[in-house]
């Protein structure tokens, strides 16, 4: 009863705002039934792990946090090892990465005394199994990224950015339109519809504003804000971010908005506020943004790249070692579902931005 009522209260309140100003841009859409401070996805949910809708790469393995770990402590070093400094996290899930990557990175020679935790999270909920999984590192929560001192730092977002609201536009015979939502009572379901008005070209990105009849733009504007923030931040205080997440190399003209619910995917339009949704992230627009804001962006490389550049294979066979026949199996089979082709491996791509003078990040410059 519960369940079907919160449903009732996102679907009505979506409804009630397209019947007041018309279609919704989707990225209204996904704000609202994500993030709504009462009926929102993030609010009333916990999503991650095999009880929830889909499973993170921190809890496929520790592997992957030690690993990212591994990257935060060398890359300290050669900030000059600044003490304080700002170890942040974007989306902290369960804290399970975060936990994770500080038993390796504190290993480094004052990196513990000199790290000061932050974590953007908006779910209370998520906030209070973080604070237990980090409790002897005292973790300090922001509910946006533009709430996080100022100072050197480091950022780790792991499927943070693919969460971000887009806007969707649509290349039709006449010029770009929007992709909007509206509500079709006859259906009595949330559907798409194209905004009467053209799209200027400077809205799409400079890759797709001659693409064919039929293409989709997406667009996030908090995402490439973001970009520019953290760009600014590293290149004025020294620092450097490292971002996972699924996307293409360069922009397409495909539309990835979709959801998933129960680890299954699911109709984004249906069920708002019960089901994740998420879009590819567009991995060149973000770098060209951080760049313009003085950083440094690398190119961005397979998931699965990255964690054999960083030794996740020694150390997955470390851990096999010393356990059990099934559980050195198990530790094996998720160090193959991280770095697969097939899986994980280039689903998922990895990128860094940083201070112009890190010239030298692990991972990304082994070649």
């Amino acid at each position: 009863m519960e369940e079907t009522a919160r449903l009732n209260e996102m679907t009505q309140l979506l409804r009630q705002r397209i019947a007041r100003g018309g279609p919704m841009a989707l990225a209204e859409y996904m704000a609202l039934a994500l993030g709504h401070p009462k009926y929102g996805y993030y609010q009333q949910h916990d999503p991650f792990g095999q009880a929830g809708d889909f499973v993170t790469a921190p809890e496929v393995s520790q592997v992957f946090g030690e690993l990212l770990g591994g990257w935060c402590g060398t890359v300290w070093e050669t900030m000059g090892a600044p003490d304080p400094f700002l170890l942040v996290e974007l989306g902290p899930g369960r804290g399970t990465l975060m936990r994770d990557a500080l038993r390796t990175a504190c290993r480094k020679d004052g990196f513990q005394k000199a790290a000061r935790v932050h974590l953007v999270e908006t779910s209370e909920r998520l906030r209070k199994v973080q604070a237990e999984a980090l409790q002897p590192f005292h973790p300090v929560f922001h509910a946006h990224p533009g709430d996080v001192p100022e100072g050197p730092a480091l950022f780790i977002a792991n499927e943070f950015f693919d969460a971000l609201p887009i806007r969707q536009f649509e290349r039709t015979e006449s010029g770009w339109r929007e992709r909007l939502v509206t509500f079709v009572p006859e259906e009595d379901a949330f559907r798409f519809t194209l905004a009467q008005g053209k799209t200027h070209d400077l809205q799409i990105p400079a890759p797709l504003r001659k693409a064919p009849a039929g293409s989709i733009a997406e667009v996030s504007l908090p995402a490439l804000a973001l970009a520019q923030d953290i760009g600014g931040r590293v290149s004025r205080f020294g620092g450097a971010a490292l971002l996972l997440d699924y996307g293409a190399t360069e922009t397409d003209g495909r539309a990835t908005f979709q959801s998933v619910r129960a680890h299954g995917f699911h109709d984004p339009l249906a069920r708002p506020g019960e089901a994740d949704l998420t879009a590819h992230v567009d991995f060149e627009s973000l770098a060209e943004t951080a760049r313009a804001a003085g950083a440094r962006a690398t190119a961005p490389i397979p998931q699965g790249a990255l964690l054999e550049r960083l030794g996740i294979h020694a150390r997955s066979e470390r851990l096999a070692e010393g356990a059990d026949p099934a559980d050195a199996e198990a530790i094996r089979a998720a160090c193959r579902r991280l770095i697969d082709p097939e899986e994980m491996g280039t689903l998922f791509r990895a990128m860094a931005i940083a201070h112009p003078d890190l010239v030298a990040l692990p991972g990304f410059d082994d070649d």
